[in-house]
């Protein structure tokens, strides 16, 4: 049964990033045939490569490694995707980590997770998410609807709160962030719960504003549970390509994050964006989304996602 589960999450997971692997694949079948694998043919892969958005230091590093043995022989296009796809697991096998959600004991409150990211990556839809897959495994949960500046925001967790049946603390528009979530833990103390999720507004335009609210909830947090929140998770949207690094470099400065989210790899030619991530900043990859469904965000697998960025099938 696990099997299957594993093979129709990695057909999904190969049918999402289909855009990604079809790009990469084309270029590389058109580079590839009958070729000797020379200085001029490793600088096209190169380039194929940074078009993929593995970004540029990434992208030469994999091509170094795929040279390391096979420099001035034939190659087919299958050899170069394969070999791709090992650099590739070799690099995302350290970030893959999946998420602790006994971070705390009972004793002690429930494991307390902020979720944070810009406007329009998913942060909403990823909390209900992982709330439905707490809430299958039989933990409490707690839903804190602190991106108080979007009604939106509060209605859709409104929404996944009445789906999952986990409880959820929210105000009125504007409401202080910092106090609503220091309310929620109170409940979620109070209550018993396993796991409270918390909501972050996601405005960049004003990053200092951004950074103050963020502090104010983590000191907030501290003063009931001086380890809260026991993770910080940054969710990315792929198709947003090369600013998704620019994203994790913001946010890491704001707040101290400690893993991540990457959301929409079935929307994009631009999934390699998740490998340049983890080849620069090292941060723990917890889940991958590849569509709408609370079966489509799943925990990261380094190898599953190398070959399917590669366009291969999973070995056996």
């Amino acid at each position: 049964m696990s099997e299957q589960k594993k093979t129709g999450w990695f057909g999904r997971l190969k049918q999402g990033l289909s855009r990604s692997a079809s790009a990469l694949g084309e270029q590389i079948g058109a580079l590839f045939t009958k070729r000797k694998l020379d200085a001029a043919a490793l600088e096209e892969l190169e380039e194929t490569l940074i078009k993929a958005d593995l970004g540029v230091s990434t992208a030469a590093r994999i091509v170094k490694e795929i040279a390391r043995e096979r420099f001035d022989k034939e190659v087919s296009s299958e050899e170069i995707r394969t070999a791709l796809a090992d650099s590739v697991a070799a690099i995302l096998r350290p970030v893959e980590k999946p998420l602790d959600l006994d971070a705390a004991r009972p004793e002690t409150g429930p494991c307390v997770i902020l979720v944070v990211g810009v406007n329009g990556v998913g942060k909403t839809t990823t909390i209900g998410k992982i709330a439905q897959r707490a809430r299958e495994a039989g933990k409490k949960v707690v839903l804190a609807a602190g991106d108080t500046f979007r009604a939106a925001a509060v209605e859709q967790l409104s929404i996944w709160s009445e789906r999952t049946g986990a409880a959820i603390v929210k105000r009125e528009t504007s409401a202080d962030a910092a106090g609503l979530a220091f309310d929620a833990l109170t409940q979620a103390r109070e209550t018993g719960a396993d796991l409270l999720l918390i909501d972050t507004a996601g405005r960049l335009h004003n990053k200092a504003d951004l950074m103050q609210e963020l502090a104010k909830i983590v000191r907030v947090l501290k003063k009931q549970t001086p380890e809260a929140p026991h993770h910080v998770l940054l969710v990315l949207d792929a198709t947003t390509g090369q600013n998704a690094l620019n994203q994790v470099a913001t946010f890491k400065e704001i707040c101290a994050v400690s893993g991540l989210v990457v959301t929409k790899l079935d929307g994009t030619a631009r999934g390699g964006v998740l490998v340049a991530i983890a080849d620069k900043f090292s941060l723990p990859v917890h889940f991958i989304g590849v569509g709408e469904t609370a079966a489509d965000l799943q925990p990261f697998s380094a190898e599953g996602f190398a070959r399917a960025l590669a366009g291969l099938d999973t070995k056996e």
